[in-house]
């Protein structure tokens, strides 16, 4: 007996020190929760380096464990894409392919396709990629989406999305049935010849429990409020939508190559606003000055994408070796009736989730002032407070995609969700970390208590003879 009770206490200061080691905040919570992270690794604190913080720059980080599939030539062996499923697959410089989705008659589905250029193509400002989603007879659910390279003349991962969507003005479209992915180079030079990779994210979009508005708001607070300040915080942006580096409120440190894209995720609840600025430093000294007298048109492009990869806005910046900054315009508060306006920017903050933003230096940035990195300080403000969704009658594919989870609802890190202004998190996140810690410590040390109160009271019980 008296064995058995040691192994008994032995097993609760275990799961003791387990619940304690496990904190958010603590290196051992970083060890059992981070999917990156195996048993034999290293615990840090830093960022890990992004597959796209490469010398090369310009790499895109694919989903993990994307299953492969081929883009047919025509309907008949278009291959079936999953909603809540990302593929892999390539995309050729002539012709259009297919891929095939069966659709129910009461969903939303969204596909974006994202198109990524060799490294070393020598690509022209207006090719590009297209997508759109058509019905059994070839019509169109919805206007083809159309994403080209731009002024700055780089090769850079290129997203664009399509939508078979419901309720739709377009009979054709409202039934259950077969609809068509369709995926097209744009404007192709015969200097590009050869395949892009490409990144293929179906989503599906529940019908709501109850029919609302079907007009989209007619006022909101078109203000842009003034960019967070503080020290910026050190971090390392992504290299791709699926390993986005998470941010909140404030203000973030990165440095960037050119020809590279880094991608960050912001959580963005209903009713809230996100706003965000790039500030690119100035080139350091010593730079080629290249040809072109050192000005690059489009040198520096920021956007910002839905939760299902939507293009919401973006801007571009051209870059001479001074420091610049660039800011997105002003956007709705996050609204389903959104959908309804004639407005890009309006119509694509049509759901909660992660928002991302992506940030591209041009190629061309490095042969004008060498190919170093270059300071960039990302500025982010959500503003508002956050309402109750819409109410959707079924499970999202992926599910969750529409929600913004803790980080991003309890402990503040989509910034002050609770107030008006959203001036929470001016100290560049420092303080939403700490809440996130002080939250994890409060429910270590109740997990704690309750194993030291089970402890106690089974002592109780065999003193007693129980």
């Amino acid at each position: 007996m008296g064995r058995r009770t040691a192994w008994w206490r032995g097993t609760v200061v275990g799961v003791v020190l387990g619940a304690v080691a496990g904190a958010p905040g603590s290196p051992g919570f970083a060890a059992s929760f981070s999917p990156s992270t195996s048993p034999s690794a290293s615990i840090s604190t830093s960022p890990s380096p992004s597959p796209s913080s490469s010398a090369t720059g310009a790499s895109y980080a694919f989903a993990e464990d994307a299953p492969s599939v081929t883009g047919a030539s025509d309907t008949a062996d278009a291959e079936r894409l999953e909603p809540g499923t990302t593929y892999r697959s390539s995309l050729p410089s002539d012709g259009k392919v297919y891929y095939r989705l069966v659709l129910d008659g009461t969903s939303t589905v969204y596909v974006a396709a994202t198109a990524v250029p060799p490294t070393d193509a020598a690509v022209t400002p207006t090719e590009g990629v297209r997508v759109s989603v058509q019905d059994a007879d070839g019509r169109p659910c919805s206007a083809p989406d159309t994403a080209s390279i731009g002024a700055g003349r780089s090769p850079r991962p290129l997203t664009v999305w399509g939508a078979r969507q419901l309720p739709s003005s377009r009979s054709l479209c409202q039934g259950a049935g077969t609809y068509y992915v369709v995926v097209e180079r744009v404007l192709r030079t015969e200097s590009t010849p050869g395949d892009w990779d490409l990144e293929l994210a179906p989503v599906l979009e529940p019908r709501l429990r109850e029919t609302g508005s079907t007009s989209a708001p007619e006022a909101w607070d078109s203000a842009t409020p003034s960019p967070p300040g503080g020290e910026a915080v050190r971090l390392r942006g992504g290299g791709g939508f699926g390993s986005a580096t998470a941010l909140e409120q404030g203000a973030w440190r990165d440095d960037v190559r050119p020809g590279q894209t880094l991608f960050y995720e912001v959580p963005v609840d209903w009713g809230q606003q996100v706003y965000a600025t790039a500030d690119l430093s100035s080139a350091s000294s010593g730079g080629s000055g290249g040809v072109g007298g050192g000005f690059v048109p489009g040198g520096v492009n920021l956007a910002l994408y839905n939760p299902v990869r939507g293009l919401v806005d973006d801007t571009s910046i051209s870059y001479n070796g001074s420091q610049k900054s660039g800011a997105l315009a002003a956007l709705p508060p996050v609204g389903y009736d959104n959908r309804y306006s004639v407005s890009d920017r309006v119509g694509g903050m049509r759901f909660a989730g992660s928002y991302y933003l992506v940030v591209h230096l041009a190629a061309r940035v490095g042969e004008e002032f060498g190919d170093r990195p270059v300071g960039l300080t990302l500025r982010v403000r959500v503003k508002g407070a956050a309402t109750a969704g819409p109410g959707y009658a079924g499970q999202s594919e992926p599910s969750g995609i529409f929600q913004v989870g803790l980080l991003g609802r309890g402990s503040g890190a989509a910034g002050d969700a609770g107030s008006s202004d959203g001036d929470g998190g001016e100290a560049g996140g420092g303080d939403a970390g700490m809440k996130l810690v002080a939250v994890g410590g409060i429910g270590a040390g109740t997990v704690v208590l309750v194993v030291l109160g089970v402890w106690v009271a089974v002592g109780r019980r065999r003193a007693a003879g129980v």
